[in-house]
């Protein structure tokens, strides 16, 4: 299980499942030629995208970072049309910590896209419904996120499903651009990908880490004008990841990534050079 150390927490990398996203709606209007020296796609133009969530223990709390695409919620065409290749194992990975999903006390949602926010709920063939896989968690939302996640638009209702937040409404603890969970453990809105999507900042004995999530989706989206067709605010998000990589390049800061195939976090210079890796084993 891949970790990172950042002060006293560390930060473990659970298996959330593998999906194979077409390379044009990743890299937007990026030329194919410019992005596949950066990320390769395979013969049907899909990129390998993770969706690893993080865990992480931190005063005498259990956190989640995002949830990961579950097993036995997709159908077989959305399992086809999203090209997964490997649905969860969170819960096991979470067993090996010794942790048990009803021990998760915050769940820290950067968007509630389909492919973040379908861990959350599973089918209970019992009761004949789908039911929150981690029961005593505050989820936490940014509230533009949550408004829209009920209310979808024309363009977004292809990824805000009812079924996706109907099993954890009761959990649902929505804030207002800005939220400190514990000391050091931040929640920032960007916009941008979603209209309410959030950054995850976390800082311990000095070391910080910063989860900009898809702004950043992978370190092939380095470049501040390279931003996924599926932003439904581009600008936004150029202006956000510029300035953030501003203040975060540093050599001392870690990048933490839930979706790239190859790395789980780089630290970079000034320059935008990398220091320091964590790979994806």
């Amino acid at each position: 299980m891949d970790k990172l150390q950042i002060g006293e927490i560390d930060i473990y990398w659970l298996r959330g499942g593998i999906t194979g996203f077409d390379g044009g709606a990743m890299f937007g209007v990026v030329p194919k030629a410019l992005w596949q020296k950066k990320y390769p796609a395979n013969e049907k133009n899909q990129v390998v995208n993770v969706t690893d969530p993080m865990y992480f223990y931190f005063q005498g709390k259990h956190y989640l970072i995002d949830s990961g695409i579950g097993r036995g919620r997709l159908t077989e065409k959305q399992k086809r049309n999203y090209g997964v290749m490997e649905e969860s194992y969170v819960i096991e990975d979470l067993a090996k910590l010794g942790v048990r999903p009803e021990d998760i006390d915050f769940i820290l949602m950067t968007h509630l896209h389909f492919d973040h926010v379908v861990g959350l709920s599973t089918y209970d063939s019992y009761e004949q419904k789908l039911v929150s896989v981690f029961p005593n968690a505050k989820i936490i939302v940014e509230e533009t996120e949550w408004e829209e996640m009920q209310c979808p638009n024309i363009r977004s209702q292809a990824t805000y499903w009812p079924e996706n937040f109907q099993a954890i409404s009761t959990q649902i603890l929505p804030y207002k651009k800005y939220i400190e969970i514990a000391p050091g453990i931040h929640l920032q809105h960007t916009g941008g990908h979603s209209a309410g999507h959030a950054v995850i900042i976390i800082e311990s004995n000095g070391e910080k880490a910063i989860h900009m999530a898809d702004i950043f989706p992978t370190h092939a989206h380095q470049n501040v004008l390279w931003v996924t067709a599926y932003d439904d605010y581009p600008m936004t998000s150029i202006f956000q990841k510029e300035q953030f990589f501003n203040k975060w390049m540093n050599e001392k800061s870690w990048f933490l990534f839930y979706h790239d195939a190859y790395y789980r976090a780089i630290r970079y210079d000034e320059s935008g050079e990398k220091c320091e890796a964590v790979l994806r084993k």
